[in-house]
């Protein structure tokens, strides 16, 4: 009888542990944020300790917006997506319903907790002279971009090329021939835009790199910066990486209450100081004043002002047989 009374007593407390047993989040994300959410993890799996007594753990994958996005709708199992363009997420809701079409209602700001823009690195004293998008469809003048197709780094520099050409009154046509011309400078289009800044700082290709401006910020203020320039051009394109918690995926493993306050927690302004430490334009107004000196007052445009939405701008621009696809006919 006692022995009986042990193994229960055994087999009840194996079942209390396994009831609070840590639970590990996966974030999929886009392949310029490692750093940032390194820190943010750390920070975070503290908070959560300190607040519930809990201990959350937390998984990363990075990688091109785009490609990530698609390895989650075959199976990759995101408890959270933190991509950097609204699109890869509406691909979750479209293919496999992972996650509600109105993703974007759920959280603050669109579901964005911080906004960036397009700017450019240049080689150290700018030989070139490069100064605007203009400047990147001049002859002898090499360019490095991330592939639209796949990356959605690659895809805010093409919209925001279109952008500039379309603000200064251009028509579609003259739009996509200036795309044409751009691309005709671009001598390898690396599938994510961590590989585009890989082939232009390590491989010594290109005059000029266009990336989002943390990822310009990391480079001319790290290692490095001595052979770097960071250029902003006349205007550029604000980017708005949005969130969201992987419906499917969490109601399945249990794991919605630690992934929605993993993504509550990027509005914190203990986390939105660790965004800005990060060179991205954190949402809170009072962290935001304190960092101001840092980010440079540059004009942006939206996707929704240019092309309509960004549903419009994917069919139009990069669904096959899209302008995206006529620009590099050549190239092919």
């Amino acid at each position: 009888m006692a022995a009986s009374k042990k193994a229960l007593v055994a087999a009840l407390g194996l079942i209390a542990g396994l009831a609070h047993a840590d639970t590990t989040l996966l974030n999929v994300s886009y392949d310029v944020t490692r750093e940032l959410y390194k820190d943010i993890d750390a920070a975070f799996v503290a908070d959560y300790k300190k607040k519930s007594g809990e201990t959350v753990s937390i998984r990363q994958s990075h990688g091109a917006s785009s490609a990530q996005a698609l390895s989650v709708t075959q199976g990759l199992q995101a408890d959270v997506v933190t991509m950097n363009q609204p699109n890869d997420i509406d691909l979750l809701a479209e293919r496999g319903q992972l996650v509600p079409v109105n993703w974007r209602t759920r959280l603050p700001d669109n579901s964005a907790p911080y906004t960036t823009t397009m700017v450019f690195l240049v080689r150290q004293g700018n030989p070139k002279n490069i100064k605007d998008w203009s400047d990147l469809a001049r002859p002898g003048v090499q360019v490095v971009i991330a592939n639209p197709k796949t990356s959605g780094n690659g895809r805010y520099t093409y919209l925001a090329a279109w952008g500039y050409k379309k603000q200064q009154g251009a028509t579609d046509a003259q739009a996509q021939d200036f795309e044409k011309v751009i691309f005709k400078n671009v001598p390898v289009l690396d599938t994510g835009g961590r590989g585009a800044t890989t082939t232009f700082t390590q491989r010594g290709i290109g005059d000029v790199l266009v990336t989002f401006e943390n990822e310009v910020a990391l480079i001319d203020t790290g290692v490095g910066a001595k052979d770097f320039d960071a250029v902003y051009p006349s205007m550029s394109l604000l980017a708005e990486p949005p969130v969201t918690v992987v419906d499917k995926v969490v109601d399945k493993r249990g794991t919605r209450k630690e992934a929605q306050a993993y993504l509550d927690y990027l509005y914190s302004p203990a986390a939105q100081e660790i965004i800005a430490q990060h060179h991205l334009r954190p949402r809170n107004a009072e962290v935001f004043a304190k960092h101001a000196s840092e980010f440079k007052p540059l004009k942006t445009f939206t996707v929704e002002q240019i092309f309509g939405s960004w549903q419009k701008a994917q069919q139009t621009h990069f669904a096959d047989g899209g302008t995206f696809d006529q620009v590099v006919v050549d190239k092919r």
